[in-house]
């Protein structure tokens, strides 16, 4: 019977509701995950790549502080996310037995050790 090696889990606000849940079954089957978003990575998930919700929402405010002023929202345009942030949970690559290699390691906004 085969088994997958590894899963990508998409970004997903209804998972993010689970995550203690998601990172724990993972952990206990031994399936490396790499998640959209950093909480996942921070619970104990492998490795996390998605855009910097800090910089995002910084976005958004300029975004509500120009409507405020007066500027239509169909006046604006529409602006994508610029920052994504590679966090790497080492912690828990150990465990998975996963090494991590040193050029994705110097890439990393955030190393869990």
């Amino acid at each position: 019977k085969q088994r997958a090696g590894a899963y990508v889990l998409m970004v997903d606000a209804y998972f993010l509701n689970e995550v203690q849940r998601i990172v724990m079954l993972a952990n206990e089957y031994k399936l490396p995950g790499v998640y959209g978003f950093r909480e996942y990575a921070e619970a104990g998930g492998l490795i996390s790549y998605g855009l910097s919700y800090r910089d995002y929402f910084k976005g958004v405010a300029r975004y509500v502080d120009k409507v405020l002023r007066g500027t239509k929202p169909a006046d604006l345009p529409v602006e994508q996310p610029t920052k994504f942030e590679l966090v790497i949970n080492l912690a828990s690559a150990k465990k998975l037995g996963v090494t991590i290699p040193g050029q994705i390691l110097v890439r990393a906004d955030k190393v869990i050790e």
